[in-house]
């Protein structure tokens, strides 16, 4: 840490947060706001995952952002920058206030496209009875740019199985027509307004996810946010 370390109210995590700062080096680096955004997604589950009930998440978020704002690097600030844009709703203003601390810092070039998606087509995947439904998302960045989608397997009680950031949109669908020209699926467009309920109520679902849904959680969460309804 290159500044006194803060308060924490969990400071047996200490050397857990000092990681994250860390890593966090890297984040300014990444070449779009969409990596950013899948990197912080990941550290995000990863603290999420770990933690034994909310009000644990909460705290260590918050000492997270606090230990951020005292490394005070250019990856601190990113980190906290992209928090701001994509992280649990909660701390969103608190990630604002933190990185609006650390003073005189080069800004990565993607930092003004973090969070501004606007949703695109909504697909549904149904590839059999025992597999649930697989949502298609698709989102680009202001001015059209970074297509991308979201992709979220629901199994029975639209428990989510799966949650993918897919970059390569028009090869995944792609893929998904030749699936369906041979049987194996079913393709159809979905309404945006219906799919962003559904996703939302999943991705809140008491009791926890599969490991696997985490890193992709907080970005899964914003990217239902902006759909239609949210």
């Amino acid at each position: 840490m290159t500044a006194k370390s803060p308060r924490l109210m969990l400071p047996g995590l200490r050397e857990v947060y000092e990681a994250y700062v860390r890593a966090a080096d890297e984040l300014p680096a990444l070449p779009g706001a969409l990596q950013a955004e899948v990197w912080t997604s990941a550290q995000l589950g990863a603290l999420e995952a770990a933690a034994p009930d909310l009000r644990g998440r909460r705290a260590a978020l918050a000492d997270l952002m606090m230990s951020l704002r005292a490394a005070g690097t250019p990856g601190a600030y990113a980190f906290l920058r992209v928090l701001e844009a994509i992280g649990p709703v909660e701390g969103r203003r608190a990630a604002g206030k933190a990185a609006d601390g650390v003073r005189n810092l080069a800004e990565p070039a993607w930092l003004s496209a973090l969070g501004k998606v606007t949703p695109s087509q909504v697909w549904l995947i149904q590839e059999g009875p025992l597999d649930g439904d697989r949502l298609i998302c698709e989102f680009r960045y202001e001015g059209g740019g970074d297509l991308h989608a979201l992709a979220v397997r629901l199994a029975h009680g639209d428990v989510p199985s799966e949650i993918v950031v897919v970059g390569e949109v028009p090869a995944l669908m792609a893929a998904a027509r030749q699936a369906m020209q041979a049987e194996l699926c079913v393709v159809q467009p979905y309404d945006p307004k219906a799919v962003g309920g559904r996703l939302r109520a999943a991705l809140d679902t008491p009791g926890g996810l599969p490991r696997d849904c985490y890193p992709a959680l907080a970005i899964a969460r914003h990217r239902a946010a902006a759909l239609p309804g949210g």
